[in-house]
């Protein structure tokens, strides 16, 4: 158990930093993927047909490759487009792409893909007679929607985005496969270093039951709280 203690002979601040990285990922790219969710919600609901095509290409795309594939080529992709970009400006500069903020895209993708359909449901579960009704009592299209519809959009989407942040929450762990230092990566560092992977794995998981148990309470708050003055 001195392996997991705090200072230098252990590795427990290190996995609690690693911890740190993961909740800092997640919810930066819980933040981006919202943002793109419901953009292409909105291209999917969209009476324009490119904006239709547009929003299935990329649901389509996303939802129907791998997750870790996603994450490289959202990783080494924007490196050789940003790489590209420079030199047909004509400068020689070097150029990494930062690995937090390639995690952050390639999560944000992933999570988006998936919001967009909650969102999509979430619109089309709000009743069409109350925003005939809003709408009858002289509010404008815009603010019918702002008033009423997004309100009960977001109460009728938490269930299905809480579910799809415990995800993501766990799929952070896909970072390390481009080296950032996130909770598994710095367990399994830690356990080739010490010869004691089991315990490291074991450590790690433990982390991750929390993290998802206080997600999951905290999910549980919101929707509650969301739903007040809703029927049972």
């Amino acid at each position: 158990m001195e392996l997991l203690g705090v200072g230098p002979g252990g590795w427990g601040d290190d996995l609690l930093r690693g911890a740190w990285v993961t909740m800092q990922l997640a919810l930066a790219a819980l933040s981006l993927g919202l943002l793109i969710g419901l953009v292409m919600a909105g291209a999917k609901l969209s009476s324009l047909r490119p904006l239709n095509w547009l929003g299935a290409g990329y649901t389509g795309f996303v939802r129907g490759t791998p997750e870790f594939l996603i994450l490289l080529l959202v990783y080494f992709g924007s490196e050789t487009a940003v790489r590209s970009l420079i030199g047909a400006l004509g400068f020689e500069v070097a150029f990494e792409m930062p690995k937090f903020l390639a995690a952050v895209l390639g999560l944000a993708l992933i999570f988006g893909a998936y919001a967009c359909e909650v969102f999509r449901g979430a619109f089309q579960a709000v009743p069409k007679g109350l925003m005939e009704a809003a709408e009858a009592s002289g509010m404008s299209s815009w603010l019918a929607f702002r008033r009423v519809r997004l309100p009960l959009m977001w109460r009728y989407a938490i269930p299905g985005l809480g579910n799809l942040w415990m995800v993501m929450l766990k799929d952070t762990s896909l970072a390390a496969v481009i080296a950032l230092d996130e909770l598994l990566r710095i367990a399994k560092i830690a356990g080739e270093t010490t010869r004691e992977p089991l315990l490291f794995f074991i450590a790690a998981g433990v982390l991750y039951l929390i993290m998802t148990a206080l997600s999951d309470y905290g999910r549980h708050r919101i929707e509650q709280r969301a739903r007040r003055g809703m029927p049972a």
